[in-house]
């Protein structure tokens, strides 16, 4: 998507998205197209990759299922 105005994290003036979480306008440096967010929400949110499974846990860690 195409928008104008200043990147909201670094202000060069090629901004192209806007991120789906928050609403920044951010340039290509600050996207990440695998989240479809700008680099700080995706650094807040992680990736689905990034989380470990309860299996792969050390031994201790109370774990919560609702």
């Amino acid at each position: 998507m195409s928008v104008a105005g200043l990147c909201e994290l670094c202000e060069r003036p090629d901004v192209d998205h806007s991120c789906d979480r928050c609403g920044r306008l951010v340039c290509d440096r600050h996207w990440d197209d695998d989240t479809g967010m700008c680099v700080e929400c995706g650094a807040e949110v992680g990736r689905p990759g990034d989380r470990v499974s309860p299996e792969d846990m050390p031994d201790g860690v109370d774990t919560y299922r609702f």
